[in-house]
């Protein structure tokens, strides 16, 4: 179905259009729902040459390496873009991207996007500035995996899902918004199911872990020298 003024409101880099620039937008768009656990673009596949944009849920974005092993790379949230090759590459999709939640998947036709930038450079800005912090990401994932310490990364994990979801203050300390497995900590720092385990347990005077995924920061400067590989 197409897009409402609402929803095309609600993605990041068309939040400053005018409402007569997002209803000639309308006609090129597309929205999609998927249910919890569905892949919505599979590593490899050929893509249209169109934005993609999580309306409303969560999706997770995972690499599978040569031997089978897979990495998160990132959650997105409602009101991010992604899928960035479609658009600016080769459009083949680089990695496989599975709604976290149930979800709606907001899509823009690329010659109708490049008319709006046209009328508004300001949204190619934006993009440009979410892909950017995007590569920066990647970068340090990579060089954590090559150089950093399982504790040093499984750290910056915490603070990094502190900082893009949100914390909740409580009479422990800060309870984090989004929910943490073992499992997605191990698979998003790249170490065993295992080794997170002994690992979570170590920091037990640093956070809490509860179950279902629930995690408290209990003393955030330590947390910060243990990311800052200053301490054990």
């Amino acid at each position: 179905m197409q897009a409402s003024l609402e929803q095309l409101s609600q993605i990041t880099v068309f939040a400053g259009l005018e409402t007569a620039d997002k209803v000639s937008l309308q006609p090129y768009t597309q929205v999609q729902r998927h249910r919890k656990g569905e892949i919505i673009l599979h590593e490899g596949d050929h893509l249209p040459a169109k934005l993609y944009a999580v309306v409303s849920g969560a999706i997770q974005v995972t690499k599978t390496a040569m031997t089978g092993k897979e990495t998160i790379l990132r959650a997105l949230a409602a009101g991010e873009i992604f899928a960035a090759p479609a658009l600016l590459g080769n459009g083949i999709s680089p990695a496989t991207v599975t709604a976290e939640s149930d979800c709606e998947i907001l899509t823009v036709e690329r010659d109708a996007l490049l008319k709006a930038i046209g009328q508004n450079p300001e949204i190619a800005l934006r993009m440009l500035m979410v892909f950017n912090s995007r590569i920066q990401q990647l970068h340090e994932i990579v060089h954590g995996l090559v150089s950093e310490r399982a504790i040093v990364r499984l750290a910056r994990l915490i603070q990094y899902f502190a900082a893009e979801s949100g914390t909740e203050s409580t009479s422990q300390g800060e309870c984090l918004k989004v929910k943490l497995s073992y499992y997605r900590m191990a698979r998003s720092s790249g170490i065993t199911y295992e080794e997170c385990v002994r690992l979570i347990k170590s920091l037990k005077p640093v956070i809490a872990y509860r179950r279902g995924g629930t995690i408290i920061i209990l003393d955030a400067e330590k947390l910060d020298a243990i990311a800052s590989g200053d301490i054990d």
